[in-house]
Parts: structure tokens; C-alpha cells; sequence
């Protein structure tokens, strides 16, 4: 891969969340790094649409989430240690053009799983898009065999209200509502 330049700082709309241990941010050129190892790897994308992704469409997919918060006005954040900046995961929205309601993601990079870090990130980035936009819904579309994910919905109070298809595969659709947050 050809080297990238991220010297110079870039502006963002994309704005900083800080909760207890985490901040939520802008992405880095430098984050990508974390970002291929979960997009590449098998086992972590065992319930990911589309599976494991070439590093080229990892590329593509991270250049993609930068688009959305230009497009949308709303995106998937980068979620980094509040010590060391160092990249954890992401969690925001996910709102392709073919669905009606954005889905409130999340995910952690190889070696950050068990900490809590997904429901924290996803909390907060929950918090701003209900005190930020008009979205008074959420959903999460989770593969009915993720238990990690599932228990990240059920901590967050999402209420399952059923199955689906999306892109032809089956998925639990866990609904967040502004107003029956639950806090922590």
C-alpha cells in the first residue's frame, strides 16, 4: 500500500464524544490500521454482512464512513482510549439509502473485546444522535447468533421486536427509542 499522508490535521463535522474511558471522534489515516485487522479477519466477521474484505475494500468501506457524515449529516464514529488515542473500535450509524430507519452499530477491533467499550461507545453515540438530530428511532440489526451483540442491545435497553431479512440474511432487529434509554 502506498504510504498515506497524515501529517497535516484535517477539518471534520465530525464531532468529539468523551465518556468515562472513551472519546469518540473523527477518523485518522492512522486508524486504519485497526480497521483492516477486524475487516480482514474471519473469525471477528463471522456475523458481518459480506464477511472478511480485501484490504482494498477495507479501504474503500473506511473512506465510505467518512462519506456518510458529509452526505447524511450523521455517521459511524471512530472510538479511541480517552488516555492514549489509541483506536478501540467505531459505533454510530449505519443509513444506507435502502432502509428507513438508520441502525445504531457498533464493533471492536481485534484484542478490545470483554471491556465494556462496545456499550459505552454505543450509548454515547446514542445520546448525541437523539440530542443532535431529528431521529427518534434506531435500530440494530443483530445475526441471532452474535450473544456479544445481543447483550450490548439488551445493556443499552433496546427492545427486540423481531426478526428480518437484510440483504437476504436473517437478523434480530433490536429498536432504540428516544426517551427509554437506559442509563447507567
Amino acid at each position: 500500500m502506498m504510504p498515506l499522508n497524515s501529517d497535516k490535521p484535517q477539518q471534520s463535522i465530525i464531532p468529539t464524544i468523551e465518556t468515562g474511558r472513551l472519546r469518540l471522534r473523527p477518523w485518522k489515516i492512522q486508524d486504519f490500521s485497526g480497521f483492516l485487522a477486524l475487516k480482514t479477519d474471519p473469525e471477528l466477521l463471522q456475523y458481518y454482512l459480506g464477511g472478511p474484505k480485501t484490504e482494498q475494500q477495507a479501504w474503500d468501506d473506511f473512506c465510505a464512513i467518512s462519506g456518510q457524515w458529509h452526505l447524511r449529516g450523521v455517521g459511524i464514529f471512530l472510538v479511541a482510549d480517552r488516555e492514549t488515542d489509541q483506536a478501540v473500535g467505531f459505533s454510530g450509524l449505519w443509513f444506507p439509502l435502502d432502509i428507513e430507519v438508520p441502525e445504531l452499530c457498533w464493533s471492536l477491533f481485534p484484542g478490545n473485546m470483554g471491556r465494556g467499550y462496545a456499550t459505552e461507545a454505543a450509548r454515547a453515540a446514542r445520546e448525541w444522535v437523539f440530542e443532535n438530530t431529528a431521529y427518534g428511532e434506531l435500530v440494530s440489526y443483530i445475526h441471532p447468533d452474535n450473544q456479544a451483540s445481543c447483550a450490548v442491545a439488551d445493556r443499552l435497553g433496546a427492545r427486540l421486536k423481531g426478526r428480518t431479512k437484510l440483504y437476504g440474511l436473517d437478523r434480530l432487529v433490536y429498536h432504540h427509542e428516544k426517551g427509554h434509554e437506559v442509563k447507567l
